[in-house]
């Protein structure tokens, strides 16, 4: 025998305690019209709450009928309600109305756990539905996108704590990220560590030209990341796995790309190649080739990861939009992508982010303004001119990196960066001697 999922006393009791204590309505803004089984009690809750808004402290059914008449009201709910039906509600108020905050919360709890069941059983028998259907493919997304938007719509909190309740915590959280005068985890350059770092719930964009080595600058992060013992998602528009592995081992075996993928090396260089592959299958790594990126895809890879092996970084090379379609589209799906990796991984999950984006000839990033918007902080990666590798010194290397954008630090002057040493033959980013920068008076 089933249960029932409905509680129309808890219903009963929150409609006439409003009445009796509109201002008790801020104490319940998780609970919404459409979780009342009654139609007729989730039209009176939110005419009720509406004049809370307004600073109502009296209740009468002319103010009731008032909201109700109201353009956006009659638009939103088509029953149709008398005033004698509404001085009936308030009439019988009077014997179930409660008179403090937390019996009203605890009404309020009855009608919203009435309706998660509800709302949690429609979405599980629409997963039997998808499960009993062959021609599903994506079942997996399918049904994590059906329970965790139920999870996340009511798993809420409306407790509203006073700032001396949260302090304690907050510094233990602070403390808790300091390292070696460090506040998150180095980045294998550290120069760029006195502007940014990589830390949970913080997105870092690195933008470069086409073709000038801003995926072989994620994956030297990467690498380091996963030396540290970090668990790492990278999520790879550009390289199927294969060929990500044959750049990850020449990376860390020191062995030329070309010759490693061709088989054109002997037997000490073999036995570094199987060194480091035993050495991999130790490490917590997934990558996942993703030609066309959907944001939806992303962040389940993320949320499955995060469930199955921990996560720490997730690493997405690179942001851009699929291209087809008018351009507004486009550029609306580039923002779609960006917020989702910065709030819904990086802030949700408590995971730091790292990404690449393609920069124009003048040096910008492409659609920024959406990129910019969800980033924390934003480098521009480049090479050098033979004038500026002449002027600073062969040691101090042929590319340079750029601060051009931070929420958590230092930007840098427009003629100011750090020098970087790139090898193409070795998958290398190294940091170079640092030129000397003329101080301007």
């Amino acid at each position: 025998m089933r249960i029932s999922s409905n509680n129309v006393t808890a219903e009963g009791c929150v409609i006439a305690t409003l009445i009796h204590h509109p201002e008790f309505a801020f104490f319940s803004e998780n609970l919404q019209p459409e979780h009342f089984t009654i139609a007729y009690n989730g039209m009176i809750y939110d005419a009720l709450v509406c004049l809370a808004r307004n600073g109502m402290t009296h209740v009468d059914s002319i103010n009731i009928i008032n909201v109700l008449n109201r353009h956006d009201f009659q638009k939103k709910y088509s029953i149709k309600v008398e005033q004698k039906e509404i001085d009936t509600t308030i009439e019988i108020s009077d014997e179930i109305a409660r008179g403090t905050v937390e019996e009203y919360k605890s009404a309020v709890d009855g009608v919203v756990e009435c309706a998660f069941r509800r709302t949690l059983r429609r979405k599980l028998m629409n997963c039997v539905s998808l499960c009993d259907s062959m021609s599903q493919t994506d079942l997996e997304a399918r049904v994590y996108k059906e329970i965790d938007g139920t999870m996340l719509e009511f798993c809420t909190n409306d407790e509203i704590p006073e700032y001396k309740d949260v302090i304690d915590q907050c510094w233990a959280d602070i403390e808790k990220r300091q390292h070696n005068g460090a506040s998150g985890i180095p980045f294998p350059f550290p120069a760029l560590n006195d502007y940014v770092q990589i830390e949970p719930g913080e997105l870092v964009v690195f933008g470069a030209e086409q073709k000038t080595g801003k995926s072989i600058f994620l994956l030297n992060c990467a690498a380091d990341l996963l030396k540290s013992d970090k668990a790492v998602l990278y999520i790879d528009s550009e390289l199927n796995t294969r060929m990500f592995t044959c750049r990850l081992l020449a990376h860390l075996t020191k062995i030329k790309f070309k010759q490693l993928k061709a088989g054109e090396y002997g037997e000490e260089q073999a036995d570094l190649i199987k060194r480091a592959i035993n050495w991999l299958k130790t490490r917590k790594f997934v990558h996942i080739y993703m030609p066309t990126f959907e944001a939806k895809n992303i962040y389940m890879a993320a949320k499955k990861v995060k469930h199955t092996m921990g996560l720490d970084v997730i690493i997405v090379d690179y942001f851009k939009s699929k291209g087809d379609g008018d351009a507004f589209a486009s550029y609306q799906e580039l923002g779609k992508l960006t917020d989702t990796v910065k709030n819904e991984i990086c802030g949700s999950m408590d995971v730091a982010g790292i990404a690449a984006a393609q920069a124009t000839v003048n040096g910008r990033l492409a659609d920024s303004s959406k990129i910019a918007r969800n980033a924390s902080t934003i480098c521009l990666l480049s090479d050098k001119t033979p004038e500026e590798i002449e002027t600073d010194g062969v040691e101090c290397g042929n590319k340079k990196l750029r601060v051009v954008f931070n929420r958590n630090g230092e930007q840098m002057y427009p003629d100011e960066y750090i020098d970087l040493q790139f090898n193409g033959n070795l998958i290398s980013y190294k940091q170079a001697k640092q030129h000397k920068r003329e101080e301007p008076y």
